[in-house]
């Protein structure tokens, strides 16, 4: 009888890790998990012997009082599991507002504070008046927060030594709480840190490892050739054209992609990039030319645009793909880094025509703008300006703006754009941020004192962003190269291409499916 082929073997085991680890991590070690860390446990007698100047804390006071013999705990109260961990999973009473107990041995609570808490984790659960937060009975009280998966809090709390208490050292903090349906009863468990993984998951990567090694030197005994593309690579050649904002990610990913999927094709030129709405001009063209077709939609073709498309063009189908951040620029003399909301527009509006007027220098304010049909310029608009246009152009050549007094000029792109920024002295323009930092000559402006930054635009404070679209005729076909193409920066290396560049993916953001960031 003849044995089993060991290459059998081999597949057989690669199909056994992965799947063994899956089961491990998400059903046996997956399921609801709350934990907590004693980060900092340190009394002032610790503290004292590092030098005189740390003896300021044996001065600690509480109610007019000099404290015995204080300490300070820090703990971090974690969701280690896979699963969120919602208020109906604590096994609290439902009338019980509380939903972890920290309890010090030896010692009485003099005060607490939430010092640290996940950005998905609301302030408002531990306001002094919110039930369940509460430091009576030398116990200190947390209400039964919602955690996401890997959502955390710490807490800080200030101790002193109870009267009778003779012991030298302080017992642990005893942390009191449990979850419905969690691992091992559901009850808290103190965890470790573990900067790669658990040790049961490291054991089971080193046997993935070995079986991958193992497959990798049966292939090469049998001499085949490795398969050289991913499953997404598609060969043609794509067409790409609109925001020359969006271009630098284009080249970069581009790029990639051809030299990832050999038999693609993706040229690139100026006159592609030309605006957004010329853009989605080619690519409308090129779908009415085309004619209707078997497959419903060109699958060689793609736009990008600064934000959504006028109406009118239903065959037109949006993707969005990334949250684009701009921002003002000025010229190096003009001596202002700093633009209220109200100011800009006054300044769109003429009735502002002299930097000094906002505390800058004593020039007046050209204003560089792109032509009509840029994306960057519809957001200006839209989003700073609150719908109104810009102000007549006074000159068609930049180069031609009058030295003394103010006046607006149109260029064609964003390099262009900057460039004539630099060179006109009191100029003002609008840029992508990844074009505009570092670019000489010129000097990105704060709008109320915020910077264009993601965060900032994420949370509502800084206006000036767009969300990114990515724009197909018709639905294209699944296996052509421009749906392999956006599948790729919807993939993570088309993520980092994203970032490198200063945008932000959409599916990072918290409202991924609109691509709008969230608050007002």
């Amino acid at each position: 009888m003849n044995g089993v082929p060991w290459e059998s073997v081999i597949a057989v085991l690669g199909l056994a890790v992965p799947v063994t680890a899956a089961l491990w991590e998400f059903f046996l070690a997956g399921r609801k998990r709350l934990g907590y860390r004693v980060q900092m446990d340190t009394t002032v007698r610790d503290s004292s012997t590092s030098g005189p100047e740390t003896r300021v804390f044996q001065r600690m006071q509480w109610d007019g009082r000099t404290l015995a013999d204080p300490s300070v705990v820090l703990l971090r109260i974690e969701n280690v599991g896979w699963s969120p961990i919602v208020e109906g999973d604590y096994v609290a009473p439902a009338t019980d507002p509380v939903g972890v107990s920290i309890a010090f041995p030896g010692r009485r609570v003099v005060g607490m504070a939430v010092t640290e808490r996940s950005r998905n984790v609301p302030r408002s659960f531990f306001t002094p008046d919110r039930p369940g937060f509460a430091a009576t009975d030398g116990v200190v009280r947390l209400p039964k927060v919602i955690l996401n998966r890997r959502a955390h809090y710490k807490v800080l709390a200030v101790l002193d030594r109870e009267e009778g208490f003779t012991e030298p050292e302080f017992p642990d903090p005893e942390v009191s709480a449990g979850v419905v349906g969690g691992v091992r009863g559901g009850t808290v468990k103190r965890t470790e840190y573990y900067p790669f993984a658990s040790r049961p998951v490291r054991w089971l990567l080193a046997a993935l490892v070995l079986v991958s090694v193992a497959q990798s030197a049966a292939t090469f005994a049998r001499g085949e050739d490795p398969v050289a593309a991913p499953l997404d690579c598609a060969e043609g050649t794509l067409h790409l054209s609109g925001s020359t904002a969006f271009r630098p990610v284009l080249e970069l990913a581009a790029a990639q992609y051809t030299e990832t999927c050999p038999d693609a094709r993706i040229p690139l030129s100026d006159d592609s990039f030309r605006g957004s709405v010329p853009g989605l001009d080619t690519l409308a063209a090129a779908g009415e030319k085309a004619g209707p077709g078997g497959s419903g939609g060109l699958g060689d073709r793609l736009a990008f645009s600064d934000g959504p498309k006028s109406d009118g063009r239903p065959e037109l189908l949006p993707r969005p793909v990334a949250l684009s951040l701009f921002t003002l620029v000025v010229s190096e003399d003009a001596g202002v880094r700093d633009l209220s909301l109200r100011q800009v527009r006054d300044i769109y509006a003429g009735e502002i025509t002299n930097w000094k007027q906002v505390k800058g220098r004593d020039l007046p304010i050209r204003l560089v703008s792109r032509h009509p049909g840029s994306g960057t310029r519809a957001a200006l608009e839209a989003r700073v300006l609150g719908g109104r246009p810009l102000p007549a152009v006074t000159t068609n050549d930049c180069r031609s703006l009058d030295a003394g007094r103010p006046g607006r000029c149109e260029v064609g792109g964003t390099p262009s754009l900057l460039d004539t920024v630099a060179s006109t002295p009191g100029a003002l323009g609008h840029s992508e941020v990844g074009s505009a930092t570092g670019h000489e000559g010129v000097r990105l402006v704060r709008i109320d004192g915020y910077p264009a930054t993601l965060e900032g635009a994420d949370q509502g404070a800084y206006p000036f962003w767009e969300t990114e679209i990515a724009y197909t005729y018709g639905e294209p076909p699944a296996d052509s190269i421009a749906a392999g193409f956006l599948r790729y920066l919807a993939a993570e290396v088309g993520k980092d291409v994203i970032r490198s560049k200063g945008h932000r993916p959409c599916a990072e953001l918290d409202k991924p499916l609109v691509c709008r960031p969230s608050g007002p």
